[in-house]
């Protein structure tokens, strides 16, 4: 059980940052994200993409403050036409990491506690986060302004499958022309 966990996380080593051999000050780090990434998170929203994320690392004496500037595409499936397109992503975010004795819980989401033994912070989750929660709620291809439209016969097929359109057909065939002739007579 434990290789497999292993395994697992093994994609997302590199997201790691080690921070305790760095000088006070600004430290500036660059990850690569693909399809991998979201593979190692297994109920994933976004399945593909290509982003760039730059992090830079502000060690002070008591504490770490992580700005994230994530941009690239990310590969979304279309509400409406249930076709895949390409939706840009660009996102900055702030996250501050406080050292204390124990490992203590933060009511505050904008505040990471660590203990004072750590020595390096896996930044995967962080990451993971921000590009998730950047996913508009209704994706349609029309409305992601890169100029992509719809695809006009899965909408057409999907409008002849619906329950209101079937309905109306069925009552149209099971309609008996002398009940509508006693109908017109109301």
């Amino acid at each position: 059980m434990r290789a497999k966990i292993l395994l697992q996380l093994k994609p997302l080593k590199q997201f790691s940052i080690p921070f305790t051999g760095l000088k006070i000050g600004k430290h500036q780090f660059d990850f690569e994200i693909d399809n991998s990434f979201f593979d190692a998170f297994e109920y994933s929203l976004v399945k593909k993409g290509t982003l760039k994320a730059e992090v830079e690392l502000d060690k002070q004496e008591t504490m770490l403050i992580l700005q994230f500037r994530i941009d690239g595409t990310i590969v979304l499936d279309c509400d409406k036409c249930l076709a895949e397109f390409n939706s840009p992503v660009s996102i900055q975010e702030r996250q501050i990491v406080k050292f204390a004795e124990d490992e203590l819980q933060s009511d505050d989401l904008e505040i990471i506690i660590l203990s004072k033994k750590e020595s390096e912070i896996d930044i995967s989750g962080l990451i993971y986060e921000f590009i998730t929660v950047s996913v508009p709620y209704i994706k349609i291809c029309e409305e992601n302004g890169n100029g992509q439209r719809c695809d006009q016969e899965m909408i057409a097929r999907l409008e002849s499958l619906a329950v209101g359109a079937q309905k109306e057909e069925e009552q149209q065939q099971d309609e008996d022309p002398r009940w509508a002739a006693l109908k017109k007579l109301k």
